[in-house]
């Protein structure tokens, strides 16, 4: 991999007001975004804040990583709204195309982390909003002719529906606007919670890995992603591994610190850096990457591009330490049987993560 890897903090502000704003990692920053087709971006919402609705040219995981927020998504052709209330540690896919809309009706700041690829992107490591209303809203681009003829309205009636809406992308509405309800049976249909233990890979004193696969939320077929929550105690390690799949990883750091090492195919890390809260960063496809935590612990969300991601880990019972015969192994690390037996019994068991040494 030729082009340097990083670790950075969102740097480019798409939009700021009043009522919040949205940021994205730049091509400038992240090479290895617009390289590897990759896309991520933060949306930040105070409370009685609005995204109007709006669709962007690539599919992506939505993640709720403060507050409570109304989503309403609109598929193509399709005559019915989903309405979806969701909150902190929710994951919710969305595909290319669909129309959304985003408001907070509670009463703190809500914060949702937006990755996913750009292959059909216009430009590839970038999300392009396409906004359906407000002054740069498509209604917007036909001007009042067009929509007239088209919606049957008069000239009065046309320039109202223009000019009402002065906002760009978020505005901030009065209190007592009533949103739809939620739709019902949406829940691990259309979104999940992530960050819940239960039915994760936990190790004791160590933390836990809960992934998202498409066996559990089909409708990550649709979006071509999956995705993983870390949650490591402090100095707790997460044992190295890869995709074997070819996919490539794009991670954010949700809360705490660490560090991460990434090692190529030259037997060389190719990263080995500090992580701290809101940092991003990619790992190619092939590479093996390994993570500690500090004393505070860490957690990390990532996006995988595939739906049915293939792990392979470099430690433990399912490693290929383990499944090698005994002279291969001998071979291979130039070590004594003795050492091979040594070798292999420290790898008897499932090995993700790695508690601290007590």
């Amino acid at each position: 991999m030729e082009t340097k890897m990083v670790v950075e903090k969102a740097d480019q502000t798409v939009f700021e007001g009043d009522c919040g704003g949205y940021y994205v990692w730049s091509n400038s920053k992240v090479p290895l975004l617009s390289e590897l087709k990759l896309g991520a971006g933060k949306l930040f919402l105070h409370p009685l804040a609005f995204a109007l609705p709006h669709y962007i040219d690539s599919n992506k995981i939505c993640f709720v990583l403060e507050g409570t927020v109304t989503v309403g998504l609109v598929t193509p052709n399709c005559p019915e709204e989903k309405v979806l209330l969701i909150k902190k540690g929710d994951a919710v896919p969305v595909s290319l195309g669909v129309v959304s809309w985003w408001f907070n009706g509670g009463e703190t700041d809500a914060v949702i982390l937006v990755l996913g690829d750009t292959v059909t992107a216009q430009v590839p490591g970038q999300f392009k909003l396409f906004i359906a209303t407000g002054v740069q809203g498509l209604l917007a681009g036909f001007q009042t002719d067009f929509v007239s003829k088209i919606f049957g309205l008069d000239k009065k009636e046309s320039e109202n529906i223009f000019n009402s809406q002065q906002g760009a992308f978020l505005v901030k509405l009065d209190h007592g606007i009533i949103f739809p309800q939620p739709s019902k049976d949406t829940k691990d249909k259309l979104y999940t919670n992530i960050e819940d233990p239960s039915g994760a890979v936990f190790v004791k004193g160590g933390g836990y890995v809960n992934f998202l696969l498409e066996k559990k939320l089909p409708m990550l077929s649709e979006v071509g992603l999956s995705a993983k929550f870390v949650k490591l105690e402090g100095n707790a390690m997460l044992a190295p591994s890869y995709v074997a799949d070819g996919s490539v990883e794009i991670s954010f750091v949700s809360k705490g610190s660490g560090r991460i090492k990434v090692v190529g195919s030259e037997g060389k890390p190719a990263l080995e850096s500090k992580l701290e809260e809101g940092d991003l960063f990619i790992v190619p496809q092939f590479f093996a990457a390994s993570g500690i935590a500090d004393d505070c612990g860490i957690e990390l969300f990532t996006v995988f591009t595939s739906s049915k991601p293939v792990f392979a880990q470099l430690a433990g019972n399912t490693s290929v330490w383990n499944a090698l015969s005994p002279v291969v192994l001998q071979v291979a690390l130039n070590v004594t049987p003795e050492t091979e037996q040594l070798f292999k019994s420290k790898n008897s068991e499932s090995i993700i993560i790695v508690p601290p040494s007590t």
